[in-house]
């Protein structure tokens, strides 16, 4: 008698594996499906929703970001119009209180539940840490969301003192592959930022960590990417896609093909199964209107609505009519708080 073949399609190995049984993919894995042929892009993608459906669940979360400090950072991230050392337009700039607090008010009005406070900086001092403990007292006096912050990178006691503010999640992105960022930051390591994520992730905060597709990665580490978010696990990994900006180092690469970033948005999900995963900047000029729908619809559970901090976002209403036309709930506000 001949033994049956051994099905090693890795579409089919996926269905059995991550959606019956919940085990995300492994890198070498993920690279089989970013290799995919375009004309399996289709399937690739329902497996991806059936994933985010079984896994995640229906509803999606809306966030608002804000810039408190713009501009100047001391560090060279190739892909940043906000680093003082590129001759990119940004310029150094501070918001004021109120002007936090009236961002926080209209990202609530949006249905969004999630507003987070970001400052280009290597990482916060005391004056940076003053103004954001004051934006956050002043926001809790007025709107009912939950606040987040991205301020680089901490010490045990600046972790300790967030947490202490009620800061609900922290955001620090790796940003790429470990073996490809040398390739993207020279003055900071890969390493300085994962043990920020340990220090956030052990004092209770809530942990937000991803990066930006299309800074000149093969394959093989987009895969070593999703297998190192894998590894930290965190609460949510957005998803960006670079959007080359004028004046820094990858101002003149070419902005990622859309079929190439779909194929990403799906092997992020099944490396990610039960991972908040969220679309972020770049996608309007990689994916379009029509891309949103098919990321939405291929394992993306979350977005930022609005604009981002350098560059333009769709409008939230754009986004909140499509997550109604998918009917798609958006996440009500919980009270954990």
């Amino acid at each position: 008698m001949t033994q049956a073949p051994v099905d090693t399609d890795i579409l089919a190995t996926a269905r059995e594996q991550v959606l019956e049984r919940g085990e995300g993919l492994s890198q070498e894995q993920i690279l089989e499906v970013l290799r995919l042929d375009d004309d399996r892009l289709e399937e690739l993608l329902g497996l991806a929703h059936d994933v985010r459906m079984r896994h995640c669940g229906p509803e999606v979360e809306v966030e608002g970001i804000i810039s408190l400090k713009t501009g100047g950072c001391p560090e060279d991230c190739h892909f940043c119009s906000q680093s003082g050392l590129f001759q990119s337009p940004v310029r150094s700039a501070w918001l004021d209180i109120p002007s936090l607090v009236e961002a926080a008010k209209q990202t609530a009005k949006s249905g969004a539940t999630e507003f987070c406070i970001v400052a280009a900086v290597r990482g916060p001092d005391e004056r940076l840490l003053a103004q954001v403990a004051a934006g956050i007292e002043a926001i809790r006096n007025e709107v009912d969301i939950q606040i987040a912050c991205s301020l680089g990178m901490l010490t045990q006691e600046q972790v300790d003192q967030l947490r202490d503010m009620g800061v609900h999640r922290y955001n620090h992105n790796l940003e790429t592959a470990r073996s490809h960022f040398p390739n993207v930051v020279t003055t900071h390591s890969w390493e300085e930022r994962w043990d920020t994520l340990r220090m956030v992730r052990e004092a209770g905060m809530e942990v937000c960590c991803g990066g930006i597709l299309g800074m000149g990665e093969s394959l093989e580490q987009r895969a070593e990417f999703a297998a190192n978010l894998a590894e930290l696990d965190p609460h949510e990994v957005p998803l960006n896609f670079l959007n080359p900006r004028p004046g820094t180092p990858f101002g003149d690469l070419e902005v990622l093909p859309a079929s190439e970033a779909l194929k990403a948005v799906a092997a992020f999900r099944l490396a990610l199964p039960r991972t908040m995963l969220r679309f972020a900047g770049g996608r309007e000029i990689t994916l379009g209107d029509l891309g949103a729908k098919q990321g939405i619809l291929g394992g993306i559970n979350a977005v930022i609505v609005g604009n981002y901090l350098t560059t333009l976002g769709r409008p939230a209403e754009s986004d909140l009519d499509l997550l109604s036309e998918l009917e798609m709930p958006i996440k009500a506000l919980n009270s954990t708080l």
